[in-house]
Parts: structure tokens; C-alpha cells; sequence
């Protein structure tokens, strides 16, 4: 795509690789770029920057936003443990986790906010989420938690350390992220989302030999390189899935550098490492127990640590020693900025690299096959023989999924069984497809049975009463099990899983016959090509109520539910 007059956000553009990217961008000519980090005033520092850099560009090409994208907009600046401490905040952070995506957790969001703010149509996503995510550590929460069983703390104690456990979870955060994301994307229109993903080992195996103080490897950076994987694949299916935005990813796999070489105070976590003092005279005898954090009070010396550093960016600070190493052949090695900046730009372009990760899947994956596609209708041929043999009407047994196929299936049959073609449907008044159907349920005990013991009630026509079994898939227990009767949740539950013997649902089916009939009667008889699927012969000139075939088109076009690639 031309970038030229486009708006970019570069999440995570204070950072080493999208400040790289951000100076790429700028010949491209967009209209302007979002820079975006953690703090605002990283942001604010970065665009300083590029502005001294570009001065040409003027005060409103280079726009900073700040913020933690990963949570709610009203906690956006808050520190992820202080929202922690706090019950009510805690409590909500859960809620925006574990609960079902809901118009309103979407438009709470802090990603939401930020795209409709500036509604970007090019999205280049350089913030490290594998780490982001893996380093909250659940191992620490799981040993928090432990020790809160283990001393029979109080109620209040393990309920809190239980709601910690639960914000702490990986793949919930990971996976409500991508659905906010594609959300918001997809509501603002964005054209291409271009992630830079990691592997989360720099490009090494299980043998890294680079973990703090964890076994090696480290759990923790396993589940970093987990994350970035699962990750990986929830970007595979965004790339397949109609409408939304174009998406690739670029997964850098060795040491990402450098940002600056510099002679200063050496930083750990913001903050200058002090330097302390201890008298041999102080050294302690190895007896008894180690006690690993004391209260002890440390005499400094007054100075800070001081050396000549290389910086990484969100890697870190390296002295020459570190860096030699890591960077050394065989080991991590390393890869530029600029490298990574020039990859995602031809990319975005339109350009083939090979490094994009999801087109790679794309390639790599099996794919339906030809020999699959010939053999389903020898497979469908032998299920009707079979049907015919037995005398039975292979219809559903929810174990596939969704209840709604199923409700949707079951509906369409009881209607075949009154109607022998689809123009008969429309030829029928809504009122007495509804009796008729109405009719089977109430003489037809194996029908009837058949429906509600696989966990589909049956909405009798009034609207006001409902057959049911032991076992209901909607609605969903979710913890509670009384929930309140209403129109709106009628209507909801019927919608998703309860076969609905209504008048208004007998219009709803007809509609989608003539939507379906009309579809392919707009298909010119004249027009032979390859292009067109569901032609009058697909459907065997109306002639007769394929259950299977309805469904797969209600899907496609009710559900939204199209496969994209083949």
C-alpha cells in the first residue's frame, strides 16, 4: 500500500526499533505519526527527537501518547501494581480480563480510545506483548499465594492473592488483547497492522544460557517465548479473517542493538545503582541458615556505578563484557534497528521479504486438498444412504458446536419435513409454517426428544413457554444459575441456541430462502465461469431443502463466518 498522507501509529515508538521505524517512515511522506509509549513522557521525549531530527516536518507531524495499552483507559497511567494493591481497581482488571467482550469493556479499553482518537489506517506494533505479559510472573503470584495456604492466612489474604493469581493469567490477557485490538482496528477501518513480534530466546534454543537467577531455562522465559508463539497464531487467524486489516508480523530471532555508546551512570529499573561498601572485617560465617533479604542497612560510598555502556533499548543497558559476549558468533548475535525498520516498511509497501511470519504460516500450514474435496460428496452420498436405510434424519448432536448450528439445523428440518421444496417455504404463510412446526413437536415424540436431549430447548410459539431437558446449552452456566426472565433474554437465548417455533422466526427463515434464492437467480444464465459457487444448480434448482447447505450459507452470511484463504 502507499503510505503517502496515511496517519501510523507506532506503538511502542520511543523504543529502540520504533524510533528506527518512525525515521524510516518519514520519506514516505505519511500525513503523520502517532509515537506512543508506557509513560507520556517517553513519548514526549521521543518526538522531541525526531522533531530536531525533521525539523521540516513541523510541531504536528509527530504526535506522543502515553499509556499502558493493555488495560482500560482510565488506568492507562497507573502503575500495574498500584492497580493491583487497590481492590475495586483489582477487581475490575479482572472483570476486563475474564469477562465476555462487551460493547463496553471494548470502548473502556485504552486501545480503543487511542484508535478512535486518531484513527490510524497503518498500525506498526513495536511494544514487546510477549514480555509485557510473561514478566507480570505467575510463578512469583503462585508462591504468594502458596505461602498465604500454607500459613492459614485470613480470608481476606487469599482472596486477594486468588484475584492477583487470576489478573496474573497469560493467555486470557493475551487473548482479550488481540479481540480489543481487532475490534478497534476493525471499527476505525485500519488498512495493515504489522507487528514485531520475538521469539523470546533471541533467536537460541532451550540451552540459553542467558536467565537470571531461575533454572536454566527459565521458566519465565519460556513462557515469554510461549506467549510470543500463542501470540503469533492469534495474528495467523486475524491475517484470515474477512475485512479486517492486512497482517503480517516480523519476528526478529537474535539481540536487537544498539541505541547509543555512552560513558554514565549505569540505571537499573530508572534508577541509578548506588555503590556500597563492605569492610572484609564484615564477611559472614557460612553457618546455620542463609537469610537471602535482610534489614541490614548497606553503607554507600556516596557514588553512583559509572561505566561505558552500550544501550540496547528495552533490553537494557550492556557493559562491553555483556555485549561481547551475547553478540558473539554461536551465541544470540544480533540484528539492527534499521534492519528490522526496513523489513517492516517493505513490507507495509506491498514488498515481499520472506520475514513476514504469518505469510509463512500461510505456506507452511496443510490446506484443504483436492483429494478432501472430491471425496466430501462421496462421504455426504453415503450419510443419505444410510439415513434412507434406517429411516432416520441425521440432523444435529451438539457436539461440534455452536448450539446455534445446531438450533439453525433442526429449525430448517422441521420446516423440510412440512415444505418438499424451498419455494414452498416462501408459498406458506408465516402463521402456519409456525402451527405446522408446532404440530411435529407436539405428535412427534421421537423428534421432540431427539432435540431436547442433546441441549437445545424448544420455544413453543407463544413465546412464553419453553421445552426443555436436564442439560440446556443456552443459556451458558457461568457461575450463576438463576438468571433473570425477560423479552431481551428470550430473545437473546433463542437467537443462540434454542430452536424457535415463533412467528417472527418462521419471517426471519423465509426471508433468508428468498435472500438465498434471489442470490442465485442474480447469477446470468449466460455466465459459466469459475466464479460463482452457489449457482441454482448448487441448489439443485430449488428443488430441494439441503439442511447443510442453508446452514453453511447462513454462516457466511448472518455470521459473518466466510473462510478467507483456501
Amino acid at each position: 500500500m502507499d503510505i503517502q498522507n496515511k496517519t501510523v501509529l507506532v506503538l511502542g515508538g520511543w523504543g529502540l526499533v520504533g524510533t528506527a521505524i518512525a525515521r524510516k517512515l518519514v520519506s514516505e511522506n505519511p500525513k503523520n505519526i502517532i509515537i506512543t509509549s508506557l509513560k507520556l513522557s517517553e513519548a514526549e521525549d521521543g518526538v522531541k527527537k525526531l522533531e530536531s531530527e525533521f525539523p521540516e516536518k513541523g510541531k504536528d507531524f509527530f504526535i506522543p501518547w502515553g499509556g499502558d495499552i493493555f488495560v482500560r483507559n482510565d488506568f492507562k497511567d497507573k502503575n500495574r501494581s498500584d492497580i493491583l494493591a487497590d481492590p475495586e481497581s483489582r477487581r475490575i482488571l479482572m472483570a476486563d480480563i475474564m469477562e465476555e467482550l462487551t460493547d463496553n469493556v471494548l470502548k473502556s479499553s485504552s486501545v480503543y480510545h487511542l484508535l478512535t482518537e486518531y484513527k490510524p489506517q497503518v498500525i506498526i506494533d513495536c511494544i514487546n506483548t510477549a514480555t509485557a505479559i510473561a514478566y507480570q510472573d505467575i510463578y512469583t503470584t503462585y508462591r504468594s499465594i502458596s505461602r498465604a495456604i500454607k500459613n492459614k492466612a485470613s480470608y481476606e489474604i487469599l482472596v486477594e492473592e486468588t484475584e492477583k493469581l487470576l489478573c496474573t493469567q497469560y493467555i486470557p490477557q493475551l487473548i482479550r488483547h488481540v479481540q480489543i485490538l481487532y475490534a478497534s482496528m476493525s471499527r476505525i477501518k485500519s488498512e495493515v497492522y504489522l507487528k514485531i513480534g520475538t521469539s523470546g530466546t533471541g533467536g537460541m534454543g532451550l540451552n540459553i544460557p542467558y536467565t537470571h537467577s531461575e533454572e536454566k531455562p527459565s521458566r519465565v522465559l519460556l513462557s515469554k517465548s510461549a506467549i510470543a508463539g500463542a501470540h503469533t497464531l492469534l495474528l495467523f487467524l486475524m491475517g484470515r479473517t474477512p475485512e479486517g486489516p492486512i497482517t503480517k508480523e516480523i519476528k526478529p530471532t537474535g539481540a536487537i542493538a544498539w541505541k547509543r555508546i555512552e560513558f554514565g551512570e549505569i540505571k537499573r529499573r530508572g534508577q541509578p545503582i548506588e555503590l556500597i561498601d563492605v569492610d572484609v572485617t564484615e564477611a559472614i560465617p557460612l553457618k546455620g541458615k542463609f537469610e537471602i533479604c535482610q534489614n541490614k542497612q548497606y553503607r554507600t560510598t556516596g557514588e553512583k556505578l559509572k561505566s561505558v555502556f552500550i544501550d540496547t533499548g528495552e533490553n537494557g543497558i550492556f557493559s562491553r563484557g555483556e555485549f561481547e559476549t551475547i553478540t558473539a558468533q554461536k551465541q544470540m548475535e544480533f540484528v539492527t534497528p534499521e534492519e528490522i525498520a526496513d523489513v517492516a516498511i517493505y513490507e507495509i509497501k506491498g514488498g515481499n521479504t520472506g520475514k513476514d511470519i504469518v505469510s509463512s504460516l500461510d505456506h507452511a500450514t496443510l490446506e484443504p486438498t483436492y483429494r478432501a474435496g472430491y471425496m466430501q460428496h462421496s462421504a455426504v452420498e453415503k450419510l443419505a444412504q444410510l439415513e434412507e436405510k434406517y429411516n432416520i434424519s441425521s440432523v444435529a448432536f451438539e457436539l461440534l458446536g455452536p448450539p446455534r448450528l445446531s438450533k439453525l439445523l433442526f429449525e430448517i428440518h422441521l420446516i423440510r419435513l412440512i415444505c418438499k421444496t424451498m419455494n414452498d417455504i416462501l408459498n406458506m404463510q408465516p402463521e402456519e409454517l409456525s402451527e405446522k412446526c408446532f404440530d411435529i413437536i407436539l405428535n412427534n415424540k421421537k423428534q421432540r426428544s431427539e432435540i431436547i436431549s442433546i441441549g437445545i430447548p424448544i420455544l413453543l410459539p407463544n413465546g412464553e413457554s419453553l421445552l426443555r431437558g436436564s442439560n440446556i446449552k443456552i443459556p451458558a452456566f457461568r457461575g450463576e444459575n438463576v438468571l433473570e426472565i425477560n423479552r431481551e433474554n428470550i430473545d437473546k437465548w433463542a437467537f443462540e441456541g434454542w430452536v424457535d417455533l415463533r412467528v417472527s422466526n418462521m419471517k426471519k427463515w423465509q426471508q433468508r430462502i428468498k435472500d438465498l434464492i434471489d442470490e442465485a437467480n442474480s447469477i446470468p444464465e449466460t455466465d459459466t465461469s469459475s466464479q460463482h459457487v452457489r449457482t441454482k444448480a448448487y441448489w439443485n434448482n430449488f428443488e430441494e431443502i439441503n439442511i447443510g447447505k442453508i446452514c453453511s450459507w447462513i454462516f457466511i452470511h448472518e455470521e459473518q463466518g466466510r473462510r478467507m484463504k483456501a
